[in-house]
């Protein structure tokens, strides 16, 4: 990857690109900084650190450092993430946005894009009014002299428009930058987090070294109170590095399946008799049934903040949000099997067999050994159904996995670092695949050479 990125470096156009992408990032962690007017900050920072292990602690690791601080980015990419998967989900189930997608040509994907844009503003209006609800029930917010009314619709505004902001920061970079510019924002919040991890990490060894005496700890310290082993940071490293292999072989895994030409004359010219294979991605949507999982495991938290409620409060809200903890047993068996449906989704919209079939059938290709037609379409399908769960399932026990060491560690955010690393890698392979891409575009040479 290092290698790519040198010789992108030497591409006058892909240099301006790469810039032009280390910009976008900076404007967003400039503005991951500011924190929103009226907000205790200080305070909020302390309540989002004593939530560590449930999904409020989660969406402070996606979004960054900014929603600790409810910086005017707190929301980051989460609201446009839940909207592309509202519209996917309802192009699916309403035939007018089936026809605009598959018929409508250009000008149906930009209308898709509104579409989707809009409610993506409706969705940060909701997610910034719950956050705004959990602000003010925590009695974190610090009005002055501004009505509590009109401080609210600034607080929720703001948000709002830092989530719009944001949208439109990265659909720049996919057009301008480098590589999917959601994905990109994801992996600069993810890595905002990875400092503060190091230090947990370091400080919970030096607890363990020193033997604290923690007997005069009240019970939110002793709540905070982190203690790890060495063998359990060998454990987490080892772990660590095995997933990025892991996740690095099941990016770049594929099925080829076999396809022979036959031959067929064309006026005085022989074509076909040539072979050839299908390749089938073993993970054909690369990360995101991990990040529209965890956009999923996310709604209870922000349900649970219409009600005013902590996971430790009495009564069904604080009960609902216990449950979902994120590492508890429900949270590990939705979230396995979110991944799983999201990732038969995907693959199910992105590859059509019998398309393919019928393409190849036009064509004078078969796959030997079965019949042009349903007979390929049929196993195409088979297959795919195969590799899908073989791939859906690696990425589900990837994910799940840090969530089972951090409960025998006693590590609450390993789970969230598990599927941070998860990401991260993801993002860095697709990034580094389309340098690749656009490198051999420039680079090609073709028969005059």
């Amino acid at each position: 990857m290092i290698q790519t990125l040198r010789n992108a470096w030497k591409v006058p156009e892909l240099k301006s690109k790469i810039l032009f992408t280390i910009f976008a990032l900076l404007i967003f962690r400039f503005g991951s900084a500011i924190p929103v007017p009226f907000i205790n900050t200080e305070g909020l920072t302390n309540y989002i650190n004593s939530m560590s292990g449930t999904i409020f602690g989660l969406l402070g690791t996606m979004n960054g450092t900014a929603f600790s601080i409810a910086a005017v980015f707190a929301l980051g990419v989460q609201p446009y993430i839940n909207s592309s998967i509202i519209i996917q989900l309802l192009t699916v189930a309403i035939p007018a946005l089936e026809r605009l997608q598959k018929e409508g040509g250009e000008e149906g994907r930009k209308k898709i894009a509104a579409i989707t844009r809009y409610v993506t503003v409706a969705i940060a209006l909701l997610q910034g009014f719950g956050y705004y609800t959990i602000i003010r029930t925590n009695n974190l917010l610090a009005l002055g002299g501004m009505n509590g009314i009109w401080g609210g619709i600034v607080i929720v505004a703001t948000f709002a428009a830092g989530s719009a902001f944001v949208m439109w920061l990265g659909e720049q970079i996919t057009d301008k930058g480098i590589g999917n510019g959601i994905s990109i924002i994801l992996f600069a919040g993810i890595l905002s987090r990875m400092p503060t991890m190091i230090t947990e990490l370091y400080t919970g060894v030096s607890n363990w070294a020193h033997h604290v005496d923690t007997s005069d700890f009240t019970e939110q310290q002793l709540k905070n109170f982190f203690v790890l082993p060495p063998w359990g940071l060998v454990l987490i490293i080892a772990g660590m590095l095995a997933m990025i292999l892991f996740v690095v072989w099941i990016q770049n895994a594929e099925r080829r399946i076999p396809v022979q030409y036959a031959k067929r004359v064309v006026g005085r010219k022989m074509y076909g008799g040539q072979s050839s294979h299908i390749p089938l991605k073993v993970n054909m949507s690369g990360v995101l049934p991990i990040i529209f999982a965890q956009s999923i495991a996310s709604l209870p938290a922000t349900i649970a903040a219409f009600a005013g409620v902590q996971a430790g409060d009495e009564g069904f809200w604080g009960s609902f949000l216990r449950v979902f903890d994120a590492n508890g047993a429900v949270y590990t068996v939705v979230y396995f099997l979110l991944i799983l449906a999201f990732s038969y989704f995907y693959s199910t919209m992105q590859f059509d067999p019998t398309e393919v079939a019928n393409n190849l059938k036009k064509n004078g290709g078969f796959v030997p050994g079965f019949r042009p037609g349903k007979p390929t379409a049929d196993f195409i399908h088979k297959v795919l159904n195969k590799i899908t769960f073989f791939g859906a399932m690696f990425l589900s026990v990837i994910a799940i996995a840090p969530i089972v060491t951090g409960g025998i560690i006693g590590m609450q955010n390993l789970a969230i670092g598990g599927t941070s690393v998860i990401i991260v890698v993801g993002v860095a392979l697709e990034t580094s695949k389309a340098l690749e891409a656009q490198l051999m575009m420039r680079h090609y040479k073709g028969f005059l050479e």
